[in-house]
């Protein structure tokens, strides 16, 4: 709001200044034809070039005015509406963005359509008025009254040696949807997440996407976060702007990646023209990664209803489960039906346990729809939390610690009412107090309640509920079958460890996840953190056993809560993979591939080039990296002069790179070069870096 109201007061003061100050930027009427043919359609074009730092603005200029032209043309022509270019991101010398627009010598657009009764051999004078607004640190209005005249021509029309070629080309490189990109759209909350599926599989990956809206729907000075599906594609979560349209129904503008959406870089841009969807799964492409996706919604239901059987098989469950039944029997007599009603009552009180944790979810899931997860497992945030999760249910159940032992006793004056109300508690403590000792079983619940609509999430839980409920109101109906079950023992336990290790797999799997979704150093702090969240569990539980004093265990709880907070606050992800060094410094950082032949390319163009020999298992590597560039003054001056970053990774062998090495006498890294403009050799930095460092390099 500020932004805008500071072009606004700009515009006031400088509507007095005289019309010569337009002259930062120059505007001209240009055609991709030197001659027309009646009905025949051709482009025309308002060509802007700006000097240095100075820059017009888009359809959706954020905080400037969007350029306007008003056409006087002959009877029966008609004009389009300007076929805008992609615009980038405009920023201010702080770095901070302040529009949408365009910078250099652009081309807007514009198609005109003779009429078909034009009489050939005569001329047509085509007059546009056009109007824009040009920044730099301050705001200037430009305006220009403009014509072109044209012959008329019998034949095809000639096109334009100039400008023929060049209208032609900008015109292909408009933004248009493409089929080998699928687009679908979601709004919840404060958030859009819009998702970008390939339609088959391709080598080629586009970098650096950024969505311009067309109207003020996204807020254009607000972060976007970009991750891959796995599979080709991406997901974006968008910021609504506080001052949108609340009843929005589609997503429009243009999504642009700096290397194009094609190998060849014809298409920078997609158009987007999306309608809201409500099928959360189906919209953001989720097949792969949530259960409902992967087995269906019935096969997730009876992996759940199989999950909730496995609870009774947990330590603190099982030896209760046959006095349980005894009890119902007791209290009921011979009588069948009532052994039966007690059975019922007592899955009532699950259920009804079950469906109040889903409640509590469902209220945390949309509370998280708020905050702007949009499509939860494709956040980096949320997959962190989920492995945080499994990995210390999986410790509990390695036996590193115990969930709740102090809350046995916990409801026992209920358990032991007489009459249904005390089978209903029982199964109210099934779930409250004895579940604890398997909550482990409740992490992919959780995890699916957090990702899937709410309906579905209650539909899971029921699943469960009646799982963990099924054994007791079958031994209801069939009492004697308590002499059946095994007797509980030192299997049980065993049984319990056992299954942590598909929770560790589990673990692996989200971890590789991670590993697509943030920077490398944000990735090796990501693992330290978790081994800080493990030695937090191992503080809990080796000073929190059964029979520790009450300072022992104190001293227990708060240091392993101190190191949990501590590994949750390092480990957080603070930004998706492409957005890694962005942050709040406003510049974004792009490696390309070190190759011999792409420094001879950017040493031709006059580029100065960053070349990184690192590799992942390198610590001294990340450590340079995350101390360079986490410097918004060195991305700064890397996007200012326009210099080249190329990663020479050494993760695996590479003969091209050993022999590199091997030229300047190295045969270990760190190792990083400079090549300046003019300069036959590079220079070599020090293995121990610093933003001082560098740039004194780079400024010579």
């Amino acid at each position: 709001m500020f932004a805008r109201l500071s072009v606004l007061c700009a515009l006031a003061l400088t509507v007095l200044l005289p019309t010569a100050a337009t002259s930062q930027v120059r505007a001209t009427l240009v055609a991709d034809v030197s001659s027309i043919q009646p009905g025949q359609p051709f482009n025309a074009a308002l060509r802007l070039q700006h000097e240095g730092h100075w820059h017009t603005y888009w359809i959706n200029p954020g905080t400037g005015l969007a350029t306007t032209l008003d056409w006087t043309l002959p009877a029966g022509f008609t004009a389009s509406d300007i076929r805008w270019p992609v615009p980038t991101a405009l920023r201010d010398r702080g770095g901070n963005v302040i529009g949408n627009g365009y910078e250099g010598d652009v081309l807007l657009p514009v198609t005109i359509t003779p009429p078909a009764d034009l009489a050939p051999g005569t001329n047509v004078t085509l007059k546009v008025y056009a109007e824009w607004l040009m920044c730099e640190d301050t705001c200037i209005p430009g305006d220009a009254n403009l014509q072109l005249t044209l012959p008329v021509v019998a034949g095809p029309a000639a096109p334009h040696p100039t400008f023929g070629e060049r209208i032609t080309a900008a015109v292909a490189r408009l933004p248009r949807a493409d089929p080998a990109w699928q687009l679908s759209a979601i709004k919840a909350g404060g958030t859009i997440t819009l998702a970008v599926k390939a339609a088959q599989p391709s080598d080629h990956v586009p970098q650096d996407l950024h969505f311009f809206a067309d109207d003020n729907l996204v807020g254009y000075d607000l972060p976007q976060t970009v991750s891959s599906d796995g599979q080709g594609g991406f997901v974006l979560t968008l910021k609504i702007a506080a001052d949108a349209d609340a009843n929005a129904a589609e997503l429009r503008g243009v999504l642009a990646a700096k290397n194009g959406w094609r190998a060849d870089g014809s298409l920078p841009a997609l158009r987007v023209e999306s309608p809201f969807v409500t099928d959360e799964i189906t919209a953001a492409g989720l097949e792969t990664t949530t259960p409902a996706a992967t087995t269906g919604l019935a096969g997730t239901l009876a992996l759940a209803f199989i999950g909730g059987l496995i609870l009774n098989l947990m330590p603190c469950v099982f030896p209760v489960l046959g006095i349980k039944i005894l009890g119902f029997v007791n209290q009921a007599g011979s009588d069948q039906r009532k052994v039966v009603m007690h059975g019922i009552t007592f899955t009532l009180g699950v259920l009804l346990s079950f469906w109040a944790l889903a409640g509590a979810l469902a209220i945390l899931r949309a509370g998280g729809d708020q905050l702007g997860w949009g499509f939860q497992l494709q956040s980096a945030g949320f997959v962190f939390a989920l492995t945080v999760l499994l990995l210390v249910f999986a410790l509990n159940m390695s036996g590193v610690f115990e969930f709740g032992l102090g809350a046995t006793g916990v409801g026992a004056g209920l358990q032991m009412k007489d009459g249904y109300a005390g089978s209903f508690f029982t199964g109210v403590l099934a779930t409250v107090v004895a579940t604890p000792c398997s909550a482990p079983f409740l992490a992919p619940a959780l995890g699916a309640a957090l990702a899937l609509p709410t309906t579905e999430s209650f539909v899971i839980f029921t699943a469960i509920a009646l799982g963990l409920s099924a054994p007791y109101l079958l031994l209801s109906l069939f009492p004697a079958a308590i002499k059946v079950l095994p007797r509980p023992g030192a299997w049980m336990e065993t049984f319990k460890q056992f299954m942590a290790f598909p929770l560790y797999a589990t673990v692996g799997y989200l971890v590789w996840v991670l590993a697509g979704q943030v920077s490398e150093p944000a990735f090796l702090i990501t693992l330290f953190s978790l081994v800080l969240i493990a030695l937090a569990a191992w503080f809990y539980g080796r000073w929190n056993a059964p029979g520790a004093t009450a300072g022992r265990a104190r001293f227990g709880l708060a240091s392993g809560a101190v190191l949990l907070v501590a590994g949750l606050w390092l480990g957080w992800p603070a930004a998706p993979a492409q957005a890694a060094t962005e942050g709040e410094t406003g510049y974004t950082l792009t490696w390309e591939d070190w190759s011999p032949a792409a420094v001879e390319k950017y040493q031709a163009e006059g580029r100065t080039i960053y070349v990184d020999f690192t590799a992942r298992w390198c610590f001294t590597c990340q450590t340079n990296k995350a101390a360079v560039f986490g410097s918004a003054e060195v991305l700064r001056y890397f996007a200012e002069h326009n210099i080249v970053a190329l990663k020479a990774d050494w993760t695996n062998k590479d003969p091209r790179i050993t022999a590199e090495l091997a030229k300047y006498q190295r045969s270990a890294i760190p190792f990083n070069l400079i090549w300046l403009p003019g300069h036959t050799e590079p220079i070599i930095l020090p293995e121990l870096l610093t933003p001082g460092i560098v740039l004194g390099a780079l400024k010579g």
